[in-house]
C-alpha cells in the first residue's frame, strides 16, 4: 500500500461558461468529462486534463452559481500547480499571460523549480511549474487539438500547497498515515513565517509533492469561488482502496467509507487542520462511457443517475462545445 502521487484537485467556480473558456481556450487543457456533482445533481462537475484525463492531470470544478468569493486563510489548499514541459514552455507562458493582460509575478524559483504565479478570472490561485529538471512521476500528454501548442501545454498537476496553522498535525498524517517523506524546504514568501516544508510520495517529483505552508497570521479560510474544495491522492485499485479505508478508520479518522464515483472509486476524510483529503483509484477512467475522441462533448452521467437525465439537464446551464475556438 502506497500513495502514488496527486490524482486530482477539485475547486469551486460560480460561472461554468467562464471557467470552461479559461481552462480550455486560455490554458489549453482538455475538457475530459462534463458531468455532475454526484452529491448535488443540480451542479456541474467539470474535469480538465491531458489528452485522456490521466490520473495526476485532472483539475476539476464544481459550479456553485451563488458562491461568494473565498476569504483567504488557513486550513486551506492555497495554490494549485500546473506542470509544463520545460523552461522554454514556462517562458512561452510568461509571454502569453502578459499578452492576454493576465497579472502574474514573472518567473520565480520555488523549491528548486522555475514557476509563475497567477490567478484565473475568479481568483483561483495557480502556479505554472517547469519540469525542466524534474525526476519522478511522469507528466501527461497535452491534447493535440488544444489551442496551445502541444510542446507548451499543461502536462498535469504539480505540487499542491496546503496552508495551515499547526503544520505538525498535517505532517503527521502525510508521513505516518499516507507514507509521504519530508524531502526539503524553502523560504516562506511572507516575512516572519517558517519555511515551507516539502513532502513527497511514490516516485516523487512535482507530480507527487505537497508543500506545507505555516501561517499564524490568518483566520480560517472561507471557501467560495476561487477556492479549492479538496485534493485527491492516487492509489492503484479498488482492492487497495478498501485496505486504505481500514487503515484510515483504524487511525481514528471519521471518513466516507467506500464511494463509487464510476470513473474512479474514492475515500474521503479530513486531516486535523480541517483540509479534505480524498484517496482515489487510477481507474476505470473517463473512457468508460465515452469514446476517447469525444470526451467532454456531451453531458455524461453515471448509470445510477441515467434515469434522472431529463430532470438533471433541465437544471444545468448549456455550455458551448469545448472543441470550438474563440
Amino acid at each position: 500500500m502506497h500513495v502514488k502521487g496527486i490524482h486530482h484537485l477539485s475547486a469551486i467556480t460560480a460561472d461554468a461558461p467562464l471557467n470552461l473558456d479559461f481552462y480550455t481556450q486560455t490554458l489549453g487543457m482538455r475538457l475530459v468529462k462534463k458531468t455532475i456533482n454526484q452529491d448535488d445533481t443540480s451542479v456541474y462537475h467539470l474535469f480538465y486534463g491531458d489528452e485522456k484525463g490521466n490520473p495526476g492531470t485532472e483539475l476539476t470544478f464544481f459550479e456553485i452559481k451563488n458562491a461568494g468569493l473565498r476569504h483567504t486563510g488557513v486550513s486551506s489548499i492555497s495554490a494549485t500547480s500546473l506542470r509544463v514541459k520545460d523552461d522554454a514552455a514556462l517562458q512561452y507562458w510568461q509571454e502569453k499571460l502578459t499578452e492576454l493582460g493576465i497579472d502574474h509575478e514573472g518567473i520565480k524559483e520555488r523549491a528548486g523549480r522555475k514557476t509563475i504565479y497567477f490567478q484565473d478570472p475568479e481568483g483561483q490561485r495557480l502556479i505554472l511549474v517547469s519540469d525542466e529538471n524534474n525526476d519522478g512521476v511522469p507528466g501527461g500528454t497535452p491534447w493535440e487539438k488544444s489551442p496551445v501548442p502541444q510542446e507548451k501545454g499543461v502536462r498535469g498537476l504539480g505540487p499542491i500547497r496546503l496552508t495551515v496553522r499547526h503544520p505538525e498535525r498535517t505532517a503527521k498524517v502525510l508521513t505516518d498515515l499516507l507514507g509521504f517523506e519530508k524531502v526539503g524546504s524553502y523560504s516562506a514568501e511572507v516575512n516572519g513565517q517558517p519555511d515551507v516544508e516539502v513532502y513527497a510520495c511514490g516516485e516523487g517529483g512535482s507530480g507527487a509533492e505537497v508543500h506545507l505552508e505555516t501561517r499564524n497570521d490568518l483566520p480560517p479560510e472561507r471557501l467560495g469561488r476561487g477556492g479549492v474544495h479538496h485534493v485527491a491522492f492516487r492509489v492503484d485499485d479498488e482492492e487497495e482502496l478498501r485496505k486504505w479505508i481500514d487503515r484510515v478508520s483504524e487511525a481514528g479518522f471519521p471518513n466516507s467509507g467506500f464511494v463509487d464515483r464510476f470513473y474512479f472509486r474514492s475515500l474521503y476524510f479530513r486531516e486535523p487542520n480541517g483540509i479534505l483529503f480524498e484517496l482515489a483509484t487510477d481507474g476505470p477512467g473517463f473512457d468508460t462511457d465515452e469514446d476517447l475522441e469525444h470526451l467532454g462533448e456531451s453531458l455524461a452521467l453515471p448509470p445510477f443517475f441515467e434515469d434522472q437525465r431529463e430532470e438533471i439537464e433541465a437544471g444545468l446551464t448549456p455550455l458551448p462545445s469545448p472543441t470550438q475556438g474563440k
